[in-house]
């Protein structure tokens, strides 16, 4: 996919004094508040902070206000007794009728076989499509959860800690792929050398607020520490 210029930039979302909560059993925690935030088609965000800070809450309401972001969560959410083509297959779910998925899942069209197959390639599990997920290790599982988001074909692409379960080589390989196939990437890290690897900005949150939103070239990884 080409670059977007400066010039070309258009925000995709908007979000002015904004509280966001996370639903605990009945009761909304509040997590971030006085939150104001835009996000320009072609950027590259790399959010961080400590755990409990609000990134997810945050990816989930990005979610909620674009239309149909690629999506990667913390939690890969994937059906165990099913296959990885399956589980693959699901990131286009919300194009078609049940009746259609239902056929799809049953007996996939071979040019469906050989769509996911080229995703599971770049994702090096196409050896693993016939695998039941609950026969993969974590760091596999974690790349068919990543297949599904990139099974969408959307523009934005909203990861949650996506690289967590694998190493450093293959982070950076799977990265390259997320980066390639979207316009926009907006990825929650704990890997700060990675956040700087790959982002143009770094949106750093603590105590319920954004303490850092600066273009990476202004920042180095010890302006971060004070998020931790």
């Amino acid at each position: 996919m080409s670059s977007v210029t400066n010039e070309q930039l258009l925000p995709i979302v908007s979000i002015e004094n904004e509280q966001l909560s996370y639903a605990s059993g009945k009761k909304a925690q509040p997590v971030l508040s006085d939150l104001n935030l835009t996000i320009q088609a072609g950027e590259r965000i790399a959010l961080v902070g400590k755990s409990g800070c609000g990134k997810s809450t945050l990816l989930r309401h990005l979610r909620s206000s674009l239309k149909e972001p690629a999506w990667c969560p913390q939690d890969p959410g994937l059906v165990p007794m099913l296959s990885v083509l399956h589980n693959i297959y699901m990131g286009k779910l919300n194009q078609y009728s049940w009746i259609t998925n239902l056929f799809h899942l049953i007996r996939p069209s071979n040019e469906i076989k050989l769509d996911i197959q080229a995703v599971a390639q770049q994702l090096e599990i196409a050896n693993l499509l016939q695998n039941s997920v609950d026969q993969l290790s974590g760091g596999q599982q974690q790349r068919v959860a990543l297949g599904r988001a990139l099974y969408q074909q959307s523009d934005v692409f909203l990861g949650d800690e996506p690289l967590s379960a694998v190493d450093e080589l293959q982070a950076k390989r799977l990265l390259d792929h997320i980066l390639s196939a979207h316009e926009t990437a907006i990825i929650a890290l704990h890997d700060v050398n990675l956040a700087f690897s790959f982002a143009t900005r770094i949106i750093g949150l603590k105590d319920g607020q954004i303490e850092i939103d600066q273009a990476t070239t202004e920042l180095t990884p010890d302006d971060l520490m004070r998020l931790y």
